[in-house]
């Protein structure tokens, strides 16, 4: 993580891309999501999505899951250079979470998150950063956004 003093307001990173498939949209359907447009392909033509669509609660979590990872790997790379990495966390919330337009079997969804504000917090030795992830589908449609906040490390403690 960078630390807060480095984080600008219209920093922008890509988290990475994922392609839904309908066997893991079943599988997470069937675990935390079993609405019937979610599990059965017949069931979804007869509804309002006109087919099989995945939850809104797996795209946020494969965007959860993209963000960590890219956060991991741009960690191993400042090591690798020899410089400081800052800590992060914990979160105070997520507001704003839309599911703009469904996801379907077979859509890859490409997650990016943005700087929206930094601010000072009466937190010792922190500041918090407020980021927008979206996913946007391959046809360049927004799918997915969310407004996050993380409490990060300042260098200048």
């Amino acid at each position: 993580m960078k630390f807060f003093e480095d984080l600008k307001p219209g920093d922008r990173r890509e988290l990475g891309s994922h392609t839904f498939t309908a066997e893991e949209i079943k599988a997470f359907a069937r675990k935390y999501d079993p609405q019937l447009f979610h599990l059965d392909e017949a069931e979804a033509a007869r509804s309002h999505f006109g087919r099989l669509c995945a939850s809104g609660w797996h795209t946020a979590a494969v965007c959860m899951r993209l963000n960590v990872l890219s956060n991991r790997a741009d960690d191993e790379a400042r090591r690798a250079r020899g410089e400081p990495v800052a800590r992060s966390g914990p979160s105070p919330g997520v507001r704003d979470l839309r599911w703009i337009k469904p996801v379907y079997v077979g859509d890859t969804i490409t997650y990016a998150s943005q700087v929206k504000e930094t601010r000072p917090v009466s937190r010792p030795g922190y500041g918090l950063a407020v980021h927008e992830t979206t996913g946007t589908n391959q046809n360049g449609e927004l799918v997915y956004s969310a407004q996050g906040a993380v409490f990060v490390e300042r260098r200048d403690k």
